[in-house]
């Protein structure tokens, strides 16, 4: 948290000081008490004391004028707000490997699908693109708020071989820069959402990649879609095509996005879900003056409820 105003925190010296005479007035009254009556003689005048509650009226009151020093201050916190307008790019691996069928029907059909409900979740203003990689990158559809558009790129998606992971992330990354020239802006809200299982094998290498992202001010989330025993047949043989977790958890983490690893189609909607919560809404500073002198409100009206209830009047 911080203050607009924090010179108006020297408001709070004189509630300190009432803080202190309350607490140097009680301990007199305490004194004077025991030396003109014994304590037996008190117990037979007053049997039902207070006790905690004497002191309940007045601490809620000296919170009050804390609260509305504090207010005074203009306090100001990070919250968490809706964005108005945000470019996603979809980036899919259509490498042969995404054929395996660890994953019923089969990776690639299976993150089409998961894709899909992401797109159509997408809050209004949002414009989404796809972009497929292989050996090489295609832009199956440049951003656009035509969620059909999008859906429909995301269908009948082709294999190829090799996998060129890092080309991915900077065709997303002209994509995004083409939306911020489109809409006359120098940069756009925009976030890369990038599955893949494989290792890079062709162009430019995620680590580029991901400083690239970065100097764009662009996260890449990555998703390693698929399990250790994923297998397809090539040739005549049965070739192994394991995820490849740590370089696509290294592109997240260097591009200052998140990296997830999803074996199933729920497991890869739940991501999905996850990365939509956080793209969907920013930090931003707002100033809270108002719930700080609402609850000095809240504070001084139960002061006064319960010393009314409690002993008839206010404090």
């Amino acid at each position: 948290m911080t203050l607009l105003s924090p010179w108006w925190l020297l408001m709070l010296v004189p509630v300190a000081l009432l803080a202190l005479a309350y607490l140097v007035q009680q301990r007199r009254r305490s004194r004077y008490a025991v030396r003109f009556a014994s304590l037996p003689m008190l117990e037979r005048l007053i049997p039902h004391r207070p006790g905690w509650r004497r002191h309940a009226p007045a601490t809620a009151l000296l919170f009050t004028f804390a609260l509305l020093g504090l207010a005074a201050a203009r306090p100001e916190m990070e919250v968490r707000v809706p964005r108005e307008n945000a470019t996603v790019i979809i980036a899919v691996d259509v490498s042969t490997s995404m054929e395996a069928t660890d994953v019923e029907p089969n990776r690639l059909d299976a993150a089409a699908e998961a894709a899909t409900r992401f797109v159509e979740d997408l809050p209004e203003g949002f414009n989404a693109g796809v972009v497929t990689f292989s050996g090489r990158t295609a832009v199956r559809a440049a951003p656009t708020d035509d969620r059909d558009a999008v859906v429909t790129a995301l269908q009948g998606l082709t294999l190829s071989g090799r996998t060129a992971i890092g080309e991915g992330v900077f065709t997303s990354l002209e994509q995004v820069a083409s939306m911020a020239a489109q809409a006359d802006e120098e940069e756009v809200p925009a976030h890369v959402v990038l599955l893949s299982d494989g290792t890079n094998t062709t162009g430019r290498t995620p680590e580029e990649a991901a400083r690239a992202a970065r100097a764009a001010g662009v996260p890449v989330s990555t998703i390693a879609y698929g399990t250790p025993e994923g297998t397809i047949e090539s040739q005549g043989r049965v070739v192994g095509v394991p995820v490849d977790e740590e370089t696509l958890a290294t592109l997240a983490e260097d591009s200052d996005g998140r990296a997830y690893t999803a074996q199933s189609s729920d497991e890869l909607n739940q991501v999905y879900d996850d990365i939509q919560s956080s793209i969907g809404w920013r930090m931003e500073p707002r100033e809270v003056t108002q719930y700080a002198a609402a609850g000095a409100l809240a504070l001084g009206l139960l002061a006064a409820a319960l010393s009314l209830r409690w002993f008839s009047r206010l404090p």
